[in-house]
C-alpha cells in the first residue's frame, strides 16, 4: 500500500492552494484540507465497518478491533455509515422500520392528505408520531407536554400545508410505506435519513419512533423543528426522554 503524504508534503498542498502567503489564510487552508482528510478517514472507515456489520460481526468485536469503546464506534462512525446506506438505497426504504414506525410513516401520509398539503413533509411526520401512542417518541412527546392538538394547530398557523414542502421529493409515492398517497419531500425523507444516523448512534439495528423524533430536529430550519422548539420541547430534553425509556424498557418500539 502506498504511504499516505508526510506531513511536510501536507504543509506543501496547504501552501499552494492558499489564496495567500498570510498565515492566516494559510491557516483557513489548513483547515480546509484537515476536514477533507476527516471526512475521507471516516468514509473509509465506515466503508469496512459497514462490511463487517454484514459480514455479522458485533459491535463488541469491531470496537475491540479499533481498540476504542462501542459507544465511540456508533458516535464516530454513525453519519458514515448511514451515508454508505442511504447511497446504496437512494429511494426512501422501511425495511429497518419497526412496525409502529412503519404506522407513523404511512399515517404522515394521510396527515399530509386531511392538512391538503401536496406531499408530506418533516410537519406531518411529527404529527404522525401521535398515532402510536405507546410508541417511545410519543411518550416522550406527552413526557414535555407536546400534544397532538397544539402541533396540528401550529401547523395550521404556519400555513405550512396550504404552501406544502419547498423542497418536494420525485413526485412518486413509495407503497413500501403502506400504501399510496402523497410523495415524501425530499425533507421529510432527510428525516427518514436523520433517522437511521441516529439509530445507528444509538448502537440500534431497527429504525423505531423515537429515532424519526430525534431525527426531526437535525433540520434546524424545518417547520417541525421550529414547532418541537415553539413548543419548550429541545432536543436535548427529548434525547433524555428517549434514553432513560429505552433504559427502562430495553428496546425501542
Amino acid at each position: 500500500m502506498a504511504p499516505p503524504p508526510t506531513l511536510q508534503e501536507l504543509i506543501e498542498i496547504v501552501r499552494q492552494d492558499s489564496s495567500s502567503d498570510q498565515p492566516l489564510d494559510q491557516l483557513v487552508a489548513a483547515a480546509a484540507a484537515a476536514a477533507q482528510l476527516e471526512e475521507t478517514t471516516d468514509a473509509l472507515l465506515g466503508h469496512f465497518v459497514d462490511r463487517c456489520r454484514r459480514d455479522g460481526r458485533s459491535w463488541t468485536e469491531i470496537s475491540a478491533a479499533l481498540g476504542v469503546t462501542k459507544q465511540a464506534v456508533h458516535k464516530r462512525f454513525a453519519s458514515a455509515l448511514a451515508a454508505h446506506i442511504v447511497a446504496a438505497t437512494p429511494s426512501p426504504t422501511f425495511e429497518r422500520f419497526t412496525d409502529r414506525a412503519r404506522h407513523v410513516a404511512a399515517d404522515a401520509r394521510q396527515a399530509a392528505i386531511d392538512c391538503g398539503a401536496g406531499s408530506v413533509g418533516p410537519e406531518h411526520l411529527l404529527l404522525a408520531l401521535f398515532s402510536e401512542p405507546a410508541g417511545v417518541a410519543a411518550r416522550a412527546l406527552a413526557a414535555m407536554d407536546v400534544s397532538k392538538e397544539t402541533v396540528a394547530a401550529a401547523i395550521r398557523v404556519r400555513g405550512e400545508t396550504a404552501a406544502g414542502d419547498a423542497t418536494a421529493g420525485d413526485g412518486t409515492a413509495d407503497d413500501s410505506a403502506g400504501g399510496s398517497g402523497p410523495a415524501f419531500s425530499g425533507s421529510a425523507k432527510q428525516v427518514l435519513r436523520d433517522a437511521l444516523t441516529v439509530a445507528l448512534e444509538f448502537g440500534h439495528n431497527y429504525i423505531g419512533t423515537e429515532h424519526l423524533l430525534l431525527g426531526l430536529y437535525r433540520n434546524a430550519d424545518s417547520a417541525a423543528t421550529r414547532i418541537l422548539l415553539e413548543a419548550g420541547a429541545p432536543e436535548a430534553t427529548a434525547r433524555a426522554h428517549v434514553s432513560d425509556m429505552l433504559r427502562g424498557f430495553g428496546q425501542g418500539k
